[in-house]
């Protein structure tokens, strides 16, 4: 196998008329297009940047058939019944932890998203469950300052413009007061940060060599992540 050598604009022309014609029908006339120009790619990228987190961020990893994200839609409780997920996405997770986003035994990662005029790579812990929450803001409360360190750095403040202001509480959590010296951080109930890459940068055939970068100034943030979850760093594979 030749290895990944950056996504076609055919992958994003694909998603593009995906998105006009989003329906099972079209999607099975356009099947080989998918897999050839966006699954194909796609499990070559995550095998790419694996082999390049091993030298970054031993314990962080990819794997070509769990790391890449289901197109088809959840729709059992959506009024939306559209069937197809416009974008193609994929994770690179601990490898001592659940690899499903969002799941309570998951941790910190990295994420990228192909999606035309929306791409965009990022790390960290989206929205975690109340659990997870509750010993990230313990482990804030108990060192704040080897948090900020982590979440908001010089480079991450220019890189990424610091830790992404979403889910962030009006009010101090329950149990901490308004003048705890962390205040700031333990109202945020979501944990990332990243940045958009233009349709031209994700067609580049040198995409993976740029976006270890991004992974590489986010693992200060995933590390103190993980490690406030007790998932350890490694120093090899």
């Amino acid at each position: 196998m030749a290895g990944f050598a950056g996504f076609r604009p055919a992958a994003l022309r694909y998603l593009r008329a995906l998105a006009k014609h989003n329906e099972r029908a079209w999607f099975e006339v356009h099947r080989a297009e998918h897999e050839g120009e966006v699954l194909g790619p796609m499990r070559e990228f995550v095998d790419e940047i694996d082999d390049r987190l091993a030298r970054v961020a031993p314990e962080i990893c990819g794997d070509a058939r769990r790391s890449v994200f289901r197109i088809y839609r959840d729709v059992r409780f959506s009024h939306d019944k559209r069937p197809y997920k416009t974008h193609a996405a994929c994770w690179f997770y601990h490898r001592d932890s659940d690899a499903k986003v969002g799941r309570d035994g998951g941790g910190a990662g990295f994420y990228f998203h192909l999606e035309p005029g929306e791409c965009q790579v990022g790390g960290g812990l989206w929205m975690p469950g109340r659990e997870v929450l509750r010993r990230l803001r313990d482990g804030i409360d108990a060192d704040p300052k080897s948090f900020v360190r982590a979440a908001d750095s010089t480079v991450m403040r220019r890189r990424f413009d610091g830790l992404t202001a979403e889910k962030v509480l009006t009010r101090m959590p329950r149990g901490f007061g308004e003048d705890h010296p962390a205040a700031k951080w333990l109202r945020y109930q979501s944990f990332t940060a990243g940045r958009a890459l233009t349709d031209a940068e994700v067609t580049r055939p040198d995409l993976a060599a740029h976006v270890i970068k991004d992974f590489a100034a986010l693992t200060p943030l995933v590390r103190w992540l993980n490690g406030a979850l007790g998932l350890k760093p490694a120093a090899r594979r």
